[in-house]
């Protein structure tokens, strides 16, 4: 790096034929200016510049080296700016790796919005479940659901799940309705099969927390599915609030065991590196802003 700093001076030197012309420019001290071009030519073992008490002369090896230095300068020059640009100005392809339901529910709309507001980035989406690799698969950002293992990785909380219970008229109807969690027991159950979802639940109300492991009638990998059998009066079933808000307006869907909660679900985004581009800095900035005001 020092020896580039060297050819970008001795490039102006050249230019103005003038240590002091080219110090004025570079507001710096001619001394300084003239020591760095002497380092520069010791380094290289080769006078590149013959001075006389009025203007400087390159030499035939320092005409040589100006025509090549001009070129790397101005590359060096061209790639800091593109490099500036990507801090400053949200660009380019960002590229994330989303959870698959979460997606789908939740982030599509949100992610549609912000393509309006910053029509100079484009989307590359890897929806799994899996843990992804971010650095070696190119992956600028991750959004992640639930507790997270020890990483290296940078970790963001951008927001909470809340679940609660719900169940179609119908099933209620035909079933009757829990009115403790130790009623779940005798109710067909559709329970999720996530990572931050075991065969038992939890749930806390008023202080007092119980655990109950569910009688499943159906187990599924999809919210989507899981919504749907509860509507068809399959089960009890986990859902977010949130989602399943409109179904209770609707009459869908009845939430049920009213005072009691899950823990909420934490929302995690990973990036590779904490210096990020302008583009991950904007998309986490809205992200979680708007999951913010979803809770």
């Amino acid at each position: 790096m020092e020896e580039l700093k060297n050819m970008a001076l001795f490039v102006e030197v050249a230019r103005r034929k003038s240590i002091r012309r080219a110090a004025e420019a570079l507001q710096i001290p001619d001394s300084t200016l003239s020591r760095r071009i002497t380092h520069l030519e010791e380094s290289l073992g080769l006078r590149l510049l013959t001075r006389t008490t009025r203007q400087i002369h390159l030499t035939e090896a320092g005409t040589l080296y100006f025509a090549q230095c001009e070129q790397i300068v101005e590359a060096a020059k061209r790639a800091q700016q593109q490099l500036k640009n990507m801090v400053d100005t949200p660009q380019g392809c960002l590229r994330m790796s989303l959870p698959v339901d979460f997606s789908t529910l939740f982030l599509a709309p949100m992610i549609a919005d912000f393509a309006e507001l910053y029509p100079k980035i484009s989307f590359d989406l890897r929806l799994t479940e899996r843990w992804v690799d971010l650095a070696p698969e190119g992956i600028d950002l991750s959004i992640r659901l639930g507790l997270q293992p020890d990483s290296t990785l940078n970790s963001r909380h951008i927001a909470d799940i809340r679940y609660a219970l719900y169940a179609a008229p119908a099933y209620l109807r035909r079933f009757g309705e829990p009115e403790h969690p130790r009623d779940l027991a005798d109710h067909a159950c559709i329970r999720m099969l996530c990572p931050h979802w075991d065969v038992s639940w939890v749930l806390a109300s008023a202080g007092e927390t119980v655990q109950v492991k569910v009688k499943e009638r159906f187990a599924v990998n999809n919210i989507a599915l899981a919504r749907r059998f509860a509507e068809l009066g399959m089960g009890i079933a986990p859902l977010d609030q949130i989602l399943a808000k409109e179904d209770v307006q609707a009459g869908t869907l009845v939430r049920v065991l009213s005072g009691w909660n899950f823990s909420p679900v934490p929302v995690f985004a990973l990036t590779p590196t904490p210096l990020l581009p302008a583009k991950t800095r904007a998309f986490l900035e809205f992200l979680a802003a708007r999951m913010k005001s979803l809770s």
